[in-house]
Order: C-alpha cells, then sequence, then structure tokens
C-alpha cells in the first residue's frame, strides 16, 4: 500500500474557515495522470497540487475535481506553503516548474508573494448569452484566458446569481466579474463551471488578468484586491509589465495521508 502525504491548506486568508482551500500533496514521482484526476476529484476541492522535487525546485501540477488546468494561484500559494512549513523550513524563496513556466514564490514576514504572468485582457463584443447566464448585464466585456466582466459597483458582483448550466456554455474556461471596490481598489468573483468549479473562493489565476486592468485604469501600480465570494479573500498585488506579483497569507486546516 502507497500512503500519500496530504495538507488541506487555506490560501489568501489569515485565519481557518475563510479564504480558498486547496490539497496538496507532495510526491517522490508522478502517479499516473489519471491517478491524479481521481485524488483531485476525491479530494472534491477547487484545486489539488501535486509536487515532485527536481534539483533546487519542484515540478508542480494542478488539477480541479474534472480536469488538470495551465495556471492555478490559491494551490500555488499553498504549496509553497507546506515547502516553507514542513518541506523546507530554512528556504525564504521556492521555484515551480509548471505549465505557465517558472513561478517563484518568496517568503516576506507573513505573506507569501508569488511571481506570475501577466494576461492583459482586451476589449471585446458583448455577449448576450452571457450577460443572460450572469443575470445582470455588464458594462463592458473583456477576455483573455478568461472573459472579464466588468460592472459599476461592488454591489452589483456581490448581488449576481448565476446560471451555472448556462455559464458553462459561454465558450471560455471561466468568467470573472469585477468592479470598483468600497474598501479596497477592486473587487472580483471567479465562476468556472465548465472545469468543474462553480465559484471559486479566492482565484490567484483571475488577477494574472484583473490586475493589468486595474493598475491601468487606476493610474497605479499597487493594488489592494478583495475576492467577495461568500469565503472571501484578501490579495495584495503589484502590475510589473509582462508580470504581476499576487501576495497572501495562508494557514493549515489538516494533515492526513492517502492510501493507494
Amino acid at each position: 500500500m502507497r500512503r500519500i502525504p496530504l495538507y488541506q491548506i487555506d490560501a489568501f486568508a489569515g485565519r481557518l474557515f475563510a479564504g480558498n482551500p486547496a490539497a496538496v500533496c507532495p510526491l517522490e514521482e508522478w502517479l499516473s495522470d489519471e491517478v491524479m484526476q481521481a485524488i483531485g476529484a476525491e479530494n472534491n476541492l477547487s484545486e489539488t497540487a501535486f509536487l515532485v522535487r527536481r534539483g533546487e525546485g519542484y515540478d508542480l501540477r494542478w488539477f480541479t475535481p474534472e480536469v488538470e488546468v495551465d495556471l492555478c494561484g490559491h494551490a500555488t500559494l499553498a504549496s509553497a506553503f507546506v515547502v516553507f512549513q514542513y518541506l523546507e523550513p530554512e528556504r525564504s524563496e521556492v521555484r515551480f516548474q509548471t505549465r505557465s513556466g517558472q513561478l517563484v514564490v518568496r517568503r516576506e514576514d507573513d505573506l507569501l508573494v508569488m511571481d506570475f504572468p501577466s494576461r492583459e485582457p482586451a476589449r471585446c463584443a458583448m455577449n448576450p448569452a452571457l450577460a443572460e447566464a450572469l443575470g445582470a448585464a455588464p458594462v463592458e466585456l473583456w477576455e483573455s484566458r478568461d472573459y472579464m466582466a466588468l460592472y459599476e459597483t461592488e454591489e452589483q458582483v456581490r448581488g449576481l446569481r448565476p446560471n451555472m448550466n448556462a455559464l458553462a456554455r459561454v465558450g471560455h474556461f471561466a468568467v470573472i466579474v469585477t468592479a470598483p471596490g468600497r474598501e479596497a481598489d477592486f473587487v472580483s468573483r471567479f465562476f468556472a463551471p465548465a472545469g468543474g468549479i462553480a465559484e471559486d473562493p479566492v482565484t490567484g489565476s483571475a488577477h494574472c488578468t484583473l490586475v493589468p486592468y486595474w493598475a491601468r485604469r487606476l493610474g497605479k501600480t499597487r493594488l489592494h484586491a478583495r475576492q467577495v465570494s461568500a469565503r472571501g479573500g484578501e490579495l495584495c498585488c503589484e502590475h510589473r509589465g509582462e508580470r504581476v506579483t499576487i501576495a497572501g497569507r495562508a494557514v493549515r486546516y489538516l494533515e492526513g495521508a492517502i492510501f493507494l
């Protein structure tokens, strides 16, 4: 019988039961894609991360309950937390090799700071099916990997109750909704029913698109972001041209093992 360590970490949160939970499984060698996908489905979290030591860093992959994805912020933050807290507590920086290239995470006091690629959005034509699925038409629609629907107020973003079945058919991996924040520079929510995630509590990868848009609109490079899902999360972001930094806190929820 094979024993796989399992950690569940609340990412982008300074306390339990907030932020976005991710499972992290350190491996000595890769499991088959089918087994990792089955573990992702069994964990039934928005993301399960698997990491394998390679040289001075780690290879890192992420699975939703239904698919492997190219980029995931909160599970990268959670993976770095596991490296710093359990695997190599003497380190202050870790480098992950991923489908989106090299991702670097460093410790700065109680924050974990991630260096991610920028995904600058482009303005696009309104999609009537998307507006209907969201239940309220945005004032503008943008796109990169995901759609980004812009609203005028935080209250509109908080009040959305999308039709998830319809949203899964809009033709992009996910839909980001965003507006200026009352206490943060901007707020957002993230829906990815096509990838097996109805609403993701806090989404690092979405901020690869949000940060360049809001940095340009607000005329500032350092941004305070809040994802206004039911659990909620806080992100400290900076626009650096072709890269963005996304920082947050993380806390341990559980430790255990998977037996295969």
